[in-house]
């Protein structure tokens, strides 16, 4: 089952975000109808077994990290519509089933139809169900996170069933592998390509590692490998969801003190991890956040567009906004230190090496402008936003800083609801944590 028209409570809230907007802002809540609506009309399909699949736009298959973004906004809604809570649930169920077939896994097919990204890959696709095989920590963290807000937001504990716990515990069990890779790990990725970001040196076991406490990623948000394999970003909300474990099963929904147990300890020794071997200095000699670390002594500094990023630590719960770890990292990256930092004729932000130069994705825009803490740095960023959609009144993946024209990805469902939560944040309308 599809939505053919958006549900009244969706509608009025797309209303009250007009009439907030106002004709000063006109154009942001025709981006914001447009996004918002998008996202329930061409994504979620809902299934009569009670679970929710979601597109995650131009792919026919579901990302367990866009899933969770794609629907977060709406959370703010589902508090007051059962319907539309029960939409988000089935997502939850969606996802922690995936996680049963395989933890591996970033994303799945609507159906057992053995459809990949890429037939010629490596990897244990021991399941029809997996779309592509590559393993980011995000992806693990993701679900837990949708579990927690929906609960937060809701007051709502049917999600957390057995599927749930058990799917926890696989999440627990790699996390706990993949703190030492070189001697535990059972993953492996290599793809049959000349694009060095589409597979894992080291017959498909990536570069080497040192043991800090940290829990290794093959690949980053953006899908792309990483340089080296302890993406800090990633193990920044690691250790925020290892919180929320803590509070559903240590009482606050479930109560399993194993459980419980397991995920303070990984919350403390990946936080231990992140604080004593993925800091490293920026030019001018202050203390910032390492983007990747391999615990040897190598050091990427950087940021990129998806979430986890590091300009989005205060945003996933790691850290104030006013740390000054973070802040000095902030003005790292928006630097030209960075280097996937661009400023051009129209745009200025965070690019990918997952798109061209000179491209600036809307999602790090929106992630820049919501831990500003300054309502004129948002105001300026939803102004070029809306300024740069090439006359879409939709967001996409990346924008060429000099010719709005030219962007990546014209139906990309994650970006869309990034805007829309930036509109929500300016209006003082935030999901509860």
């Amino acid at each position: 089952m599809t939505y053919t028209e958006v549900p009244q409570s969706v509608a009025a809230f797309m209303q009250h975000i007009t009439d907030l907007c106002g004709d000063e802002h006109a154009r942001w809540a025709e981006n914001f109808n447009a996004c918002f609506a998008n996202t329930l009309l061409t994504t979620v399909k809902r299934y009569d077994d009670g679970t929710t699949f979601l597109l995650t736009g131009d792919i026919p298959a579901m990302w367990l990290r866009d899933s969770t973004a794609q629907v977060r906004p709406y959370l703010v809604i589902a508090k007051d519509d059962p319907d539309l809570a029960d939409m988000i649930a089935g997502l939850v169920r969606r996802q922690f089933r995936c996680i049963g077939i395989d933890p591996y896994a970033n994303a799945f097919n609507e159906q057992p139809n053995g459809n990949t990204w890429d037939p010629r890959d490596s990897s244990d696709f021991s399941s029809p169900w997996l779309w592509e095989r590559k393993y980011e920590v995000d992806s693990l963290c993701y679900p837990i996170q949708l579990a927690w807000l929906l609960y937060a937001n809701t007051g709502r504990t049917d999600h957390f069933d057995d599927t749930f716990v058990a799917g926890v515990r696989r999440i627990l069990d790699v996390f706990e592998t993949e703190q030492d890779h070189t001697a535990r790990s059972p993953y492996f990725f290599v793809r049959d390509t000349d694009i060095p970001t589409e597979t894992l040196a080291n017959d498909g076991k990536g570069s080497p590692v040192a043991v800090t406490g940290m829990t290794w990623s093959g690949f980053r948000p953006s899908d792309d490998a990483c340089t080296y394999h302890y993406l800090v970003p990633s193990n920044m909300f690691a250790a925020v969801v290892m919180g929320y474990l803590e509070r559903i099963f240590g009482g606050d929904v479930l109560d399993d003190p194993t459980i419980a147990a397991r995920a303070r300890t990984l919350r403390e020794s990946i936080t231990h991890g992140i604080e004593t071997y993925a800091k490293t200095s920026n030019r001018d000699g202050e203390t910032i956040y390492a983007y990747e670390t391999d615990g040897l002594g190598h050091y990427n500094v950087m940021d990129d567009s998806n979430v986890p990023s590091l300009m989005a630590a205060p945003y996933l719960g790691y850290c104030a906004s006013d740390d000054p770890t973070y802040l000095a990292t902030r003005r790292t990256l928006l630097s030209d230190e960075n280097p996937f930092y661009y400023e051009g004729e129209y745009l200025r932000g965070i690019g990918s090496p997952h798109t061209p130069p000179r491209y600036v994705w809307p999602i790090a825009l929106a992630i820049e402008a919501m831990t500003s803490g300054d309502r004129e740095v948002e105001a300026r960023i939803l102004d070029r936003l809306v300024a740069t959609d090439a006359g879409t009144h939709l967001m996409h993946e990346g924008i060429d800083v000099d010719d709005p024209t030219k962007y990546t990805r014209e139906w990309f469902s994650w970006s869309n609801m990034m805007f829309c939560e930036l509109v929500m944040d300016y209006f003082d309308i935030r999901v509860k944590r």
